[in-house]
């Protein structure tokens, strides 16, 4: 079943800024836009609380003072094999500014379907790409998908509490996120490749083999910026604010940064 929300989450700028500070180049970027965010967000699939999740990202570009539509598509089940039928519809891109995939769709392999949704990206559309979204059509022979996410993984490790790493500290979405900064409770992502359009803004350390894994990167898949993290599985990450407003500052900048 798929379902479309579209509030229009609003605030007076420069008060809600003081308290819930996004970063200042990302805040500018906030003030530079005429026009509210048009947020694609694509939410479903196994193992993880997307309506809590989904709720929690609202409220914290509402805290962020990001002007916002959403558009919320739902569907496709708990399972881990599924098509959506939103993708269906060849202009399904049409008029977003950036689409969140926050998605968990393992066992999904048809190069076609796959492909119409890495199409428009490819042709433009700004991408976020949030923890099983990496590992969403895995199984597929193609890499377009692996190429939109500028990862690759398979697995990942257990739950833990995985302190981040920032290594590129003056990149705007990292602005404000606190260097050592732990997330409470989460998972691993084992990342077998880094494509060469990404880059890297912040890695954990592997508490099984002391390997750094990255954790928090950007890419450029044809013509879009994208945004990704491995983290989000847990509603505790969904309750951490530096989490929350780093959600924020990605989307902002995949959506609207300089190109």
């Amino acid at each position: 079943m798929m379902s479309r929300t579209f509030p229009v989450l609003a605030g007076l700028l420069c008060l809600v800024l003081t308290a819930n500070p996004v970063g200042h180049a990302v805040a500018e970027e906030v003030e530079s836009g005429s026009k509210p965010l048009n947020i694609l967000l694509i939410t479903s699939g196994c193992c993880h609380d997307y309506d809590f999740q989904t709720k929690s990202m609202q409220l914290a570009f509402k805290r962020a003072g990001v002007d916002a539509n959403w558009t919320v598509v739902n569907e496709g089940g708990t399972g881990t094999e599924a098509q959506i039928d939103f993708y269906g519809e060849s202009d399904w891109a049409k008029g977003f500014d950036v689409c969140i995939h926050n998605e968990c769709f393992a066992n999904t392999t048809d190069a076609d379907y796959i492909r119409s949704i890495t199409g428009p990206h490819r042709e433009g559309l700004p991408a976020v790409v949030i923890h099983c979204a990496m590992h969403t059509y895995r199984g597929a022979s193609i890499d377009d998908w692996r190429q939109l996410l500028g990862v690759t993984s398979r697995r990942h490790e257990h739950k833990s509490a995985y302190p981040v790493e920032v290594v590129a500290e003056q990149h705007p979405i990292m602005e404000s996120f606190p260097d050592g900064h732990t997330i409470q409770l989460d998972e691993l992502y084992v990342i077998e490749k880094v494509w060469p359009n990404a880059t890297v803004l912040a890695t954990s350390k592997s508490e099984k083999t002391g390997q750094s894994h990255p954790v928090i990167w950007t890419n450029q898949f044809g013509k879009a910026r994208v945004f990704g993290t491995t983290y989000g599985h847990s509603n505790e990450t969904f309750e951490d604010q530096e989490f929350l407003k780093l959600l924020v500052r990605g989307t902002v900048w995949a959506a609207r940064g300089d190109r």
